[in-house]
């Protein structure tokens, strides 16, 4: 893979000079579109990153934890900021004129409701206290409150990211209440399901994005193709990870690793029979690395050792120099989309849809 040159001498850049190892700073030699997004459930920013890689501006957030709209606003710089529940921003009567003159609006509503790895239907319709938030929330509610605010701005083009586990199973028909808001609403909508492996991002993220056109403006269709090739662990990762204490089941647990296994979970059926620890993840050199998500840890296979900082912040495309203000590195990551998966959805929206206006 090609090194990116960060010299005085670039000050124009395009996306595709830009791989897994960037920093903030090249954002300002990105070559400028003069569209503008806004931001809901926007986390520590990797899809506003993206879209700022792709050369939008991206002129505000909103935010509902603190500390996290904290990172948001040191490393994004938000014109308008709102540390908000996204249904008290809801409730305001006035918006800034810029916010109904939007490009994009977007938002990944969280998903854990929906994740394969939760829950799922024993959790839809049930009030909880997120963790980016210390209010009650509906979560599958969210994606709902997300579309009202979209018919209150009317943006271009909205653009919604969630978990696969979306269009899954008994999920499938909550998908469907949301496209019939969406046409509701004066959309027409497209669904993709994408797999950031093919798309310059060293983690294989499978994630579904809606986008919808507002029907008045009789946009074209969109076309999402890619398939750039994959880059697997060892390409990305760190001299040294995260030693595990010898004296932790984890470390005794790995002693009876083979080749095959992908997980603890692996081991523990073959060994005690007991299919437990699913979401601790062995990451193999040759293979790219799984997706990373907000909590749970993983293996380095090759030294036993847990995954670094440093592996997560490259498997995640984002800054070299971000600034995670002493918040959790895997949370903000695992919560984001990566950067260069958004820049590249958005390059194309910016091509096809917003160019041709």
């Amino acid at each position: 893979m090609k090194n990116l040159k960060t010299n005085a001498q670039n000050v124009n850049l395009n996306l595709t000079d830009i791989n897994y190892k960037w920093h903030l700073s090249d954002i300002d030699k990105i070559e400028k579109n003069n569209y503008k997004v806004f931001s809901c459930f926007s986390c520590g920013g990797g899809s506003s990153l993206g879209y700022k890689l792709a050369g939008f501006d991206v002129i505000g957030n909103i935010e509902i934890d603190h500390k996290i709209n904290n990172v948001y606003i040191k490393n994004n710089k938000p014109k308008f900021n709102y540390n908000l529940d996204i249904r008290d921003f809801l409730k305001l009567n006035e918006y800034p004129e810029e916010l109904y003159n939007l490009d994009i609006l977007d938002g990944s509503p969280p998903c854990s409701s929906f994740s394969l790895a939760g829950n799922r239907e024993k959790d839809w319709g049930k009030e909880k206290i997120f963790k980016e938030g210390s209010k009650l929330q509906v979560l599958d509610d969210l994606f709902i409150d997300f579309l009202n605010i979209a018919y209150k701005l009317k943006p271009k083009i909205i653009i919604a990211e969630n978990v696969k586990g979306l269009i899954q199973g008994n999920a499938k028909g909550y998908v469907n209440l949301i496209l019939k808001k969406f046409n509701e609403i004066g959309y027409n909508v497209q669904l993709y399901l994408l797999n950031s492996k093919f798309m310059g991002v060293p983690q294989a993220r499978e994630r579904v994005f809606f986008i919808a056109q507002r029907k008045d403006l009789k946009f074209k269709k969109l076309e999402l193709k890619f398939n750039e090739k994959p880059i697997v662990f060892s390409e990305v990762k760190s001299e040294i990870g995260k030693p595990i204490s010898k004296d932790s089941k984890t470390y005794n647990l790995l002693q009876f690793m083979t080749k095959k296994d992908s997980g603890l979970d692996d081991i523990n059926k073959r060994i005690y029979n007991k299919k437990n620890g699913f979401n601790n993840r062995i990451i193999k050199d040759c293979e790219v690395c799984p997706t990373i998500p907000s909590t749970s840890y993983f293996i380095r296979k090759n030294d036993k050792t847990l995954i670094s900082n440093e592996d997560i912040i490259n498997v995640s495309t984002f800054p070299q120099d971000y600034d995670f203000m002493g918040v959790n590195i895997q949370h903000i990551c695992g919560m984001s989309v990566p950067p260069l998966m958004m820049a590249r959805i958005a390059k194309e929206v910016e091509k096809q849809l917003l160019n041709n206006l």
